[in-house]
């Protein structure tokens, strides 16, 4: 199983790309990530919020378990997000960990996620969420395996 990222808006500006890649050089099985990149919506506020959050649901699988990034979700240190990472990984569930829009998610879809992770109670700029996802998923391996990457 994988790690699939589905996010909202264009494609890796260069510098993101160059550290996405750094880390995802280093992933191994099971943590390998497939990127999905959504473009924005061309409608304002709620409209596309709806229309956003829809195309995402349209992309997970019944069986998925759902990663929710929302600065209003629960804050979880890296050791956290490895066992979860690892636990799920370990039951050959795949995983989705969905990055939303400007305008947030829909109730709908906040209900469909399994864990609702906020980063920071900052918000960041997307590209910079993305380059801090696939950190923390090779930080996740390393914690998993006993490597020596993280302190603690």
């Amino acid at each position: 199983m994988s790690i699939h990222i589905l996010a909202i808006g264009k494609k890796h500006e260069d510098w993101v790309a160059a550290g996405i890649e750094r880390y995802q050089k280093r992933l191994k099985m099971p943590f390998m990530v497939e990127w999905v990149l959504l473009p924005h919506s061309s409608l304002d506020d709620s409209a596309a919020r709806q229309e956003e959050s829809q195309r995402l649901l349209s992309r997970l699988d019944g069986y998925d378990y759902v990663v929710l990034l929302d600065e209003r979700g629960s804050t979880l240190g890296s050791p956290e997000v490895s066992q979860l990472l690892n636990m799920r990984l370990d039951r050959s569930e795949k995983i989705a960990i969905i990055i939303g829009g400007a305008y947030g998610v829909t109730e709908e879809l906040r209900q469909r996620a399994d864990t609702i992770w906020s980063l920071s109670p900052l918000v960041f700029p997307h590209q910079l969420v993305r380059l801090i996802l696939v950190e923390q998923i090779y930080r996740s391996q390393e914690i998993g395996r006993g490597g020596k990457y993280h302190h603690q």
